[in-house]
């Protein structure tokens, strides 16, 4: 196959930063190329170089496409050849139906200059065959899920005749089935002749769809490795991190003391579906230095549970207690979480997590302004000391503290509000995917600092949606099913098939009572 595209020694600067120095990439026509690197290695940037959301003159270096140079000033040029982007944040309009989002800045009109809706209906048909999405063109992109959000973006691409599509992490937020049918998508396309290009951290989804994968370190291309000569994940690891990490999950002493945190029959309703029942009956506790995982399908209530025992802030609470040390907590905000030493991570970093506005220094004391503040008088030295800190410990790779979170890779934004939890001192740690969206090398130092944490005697309980990541970090697991906590298994005698029989038990046991778990 001949060179589709060429991106030759591209130098991309930021103020403080080079995000990309010198890397260069070939891709043939009618593959799928994969582009894999540790979070801030430099991916997403140079994908939008080559879209031209960073124009021609924002940085140097030459791009050759198919044989011609081209100077893309934005997103238009780019997509006039042929080439479009989808990126991690979907770019949807989601009061809009689905064909208004298809034809945006290319509306399908009729006489006058008006847009003939009739065509534009049978056009959005069309194209939400080609990507399996059987809904309404009517239907509000508000209603539909991420994984069929997805597939309106590819569909619009297609109404653009895309020639090369870039697809930036576009099963991060995605479950399994769903994120097997967009990779059904992505093979079909290049049975058409589409090409694509995949930015990914699931190793094994790049081995399973990829022709070729360019790995990119620190701003650099490191080398580009043909699927076809069998690769396996630790090759590609090792050129991610410039070393094999060994054991995936690192291991550690299991102590745990004595049980500290108890939920007992837990039940809540949906917020906006009163007669469902999102947390029915369950029950669980945690001890000391322990890391407690949470398995479940999606949608059978983890992030529900979590988010109604931190402060009750989701879902309408129904009856149940919480016990700390022996005492029943009274938690009807999240600030009495806080103060109980309860602490929440969010699976949505961007929007639960974060305020995108602020820089890292600010969030990181956010949760804890009292540790740096003097008769209520925030120490803007403390608070630069305090954040400076935790950029150092947990590696976040910024200028400086004042740096706009905005401006992180995924991993990095993960660790700063790790970071902003952590100085809020909990003795229970709430961990809701910690490790989505983010490359295997940060999720190694996470992994490391779980182990330090629980090794400090924190609890800590894991979410995950990644069955081999609830085993390899946990001394226990509960499994969830449709709102109720179906059982719990030890690391022992865990197993992802015995773990998926408790995922799928519907109505039985809601866990253990108070007095079963301290037998």
């Amino acid at each position: 196959m001949e060179a589709l595209l060429e991106m030759r020694s591209i130098v991309k600067e930021f103020p403080g930063v080079r995000a990309l120095d010198g890397v260069s990439l070939t891709v043939r026509e009618g593959e799928i190329h994969a582009i894999c690197g540790e979070n801030g290695a430099g991916k997403s940037t140079l994908m939008k170089v080559l879209s031209g959301v960073h124009p021609f003159g924002s940085y140097s270096g030459e791009i050759v496409y198919r044989e011609q140079p081209v100077r893309f000033k934005g997103i238009r040029d780019s997509e006039a050849v042929g080439i479009a982007i989808i990126h991690q944040e979907l770019a949807l309009i989601p009061e809009l139906s689905i064909a208004e989002n298809l034809f945006v800045g290319h509306e399908i009109t009729g006489r006058g200059g008006f847009i003939d809706w009739g065509r534009a209906r049978a056009r959005a048909r069309l194209l939400m065959d080609g990507v399996g999405l059987r809904e309404s063109p009517d239907t509000a992109v508000k209603h539909l899920g991420v994984g069929k959000q997805q597939l309106v973006e590819i569909a619009k691409a297609l109404g653009k005749e895309v020639k090369l599509l870039i697809l930036d992490e576009p099963t991060a937020a995605l479950n399994e089935d769903d994120s097997e049918h967009l990779l059904d998508i992505v093979r079909d396309l290049r049975r058409k002749g589409v090409t694509s290009i995949v930015i990914s951290h699931k190793l094994n989804e790049i081995r399973e769809i990829a022709d070729a994968v360019t790995i990119l370190r620190d701003g650099r291309s490191v080398e580009t490795l043909r699927v076809s000569d069998g690769i396996d994940e630790d090759r590609i690891i090792k050129g991610m991190v410039g070393r094999r990490l060994g054991v995936r999950y690192p291991e550690r002493a299991t102590q745990p003391g004595d049980i500290f945190f108890e939920v007992e029959n837990w039940t809540v309703r949906h917020p906006r579906a009163p007669t469902r029942m999102v947390c029915k009956g369950s029950s669980f506790h945690v001890r000391r230095g322990e890391v407690v995982g949470f398995a479940g399908l999606m949608g059978a209530g983890r992030t529900e549970l979590a988010r109604s025992i931190f402060g009750k802030s989701y879902g309408i609470f129904e009856g149940g207690s919480i016990f700390k040390d022996g005492k029943e907590l009274r938690l009807d905000s999240v600030s009495d979480a806080i103060r109980a030493g309860i602490a929440y991570v969010p699976e949505d970093r961007k929007t639960q997590g974060l305020n995108l506005l602020d820089s890292i220094k600010a969030t990181i004391v956010s949760a804890n302004l009292s540790g740096v503040s003097s008769h209520g008088v925030l120490n803007p030295d403390r608070e630069f000391d305090v954040a400076e800190k935790y950029r150092r410990s947990l590696l976040i790779k910024a200028p400086s503290v004042h740096t706009g979170v905005s401006k992180l890779s995924g991993g990095n934004q993960q660790k700063v509000v790790l970071a902003k939890w952590l100085f809020a001192e909990p003795d229970l740690l709430i961990l809701d995917e910690p490790t989505r969206g983010i490359d295997v090398g940060a999720k190694h130092e996470i992994y490391g600092l779980i182990n330090r944490l629980a090794a400090d005697g924190k609890g800590i309980v894991v979410i995950s949606s990644e069955l081999p990541e609830v085993l390899g970090v946990s001394d226990r697991v509960y499994a969830i099913c449709e709102g109720a906590v179906t059982g719990c298994l030890d690391r022992a005698e865990a197993t992802p098939e015995r773990l998926m029989k408790l995922m799928t038990a519907a109505g039985e046991s809601g866990g253990p009572s108070r007095e079963e778990a301290r037998q």
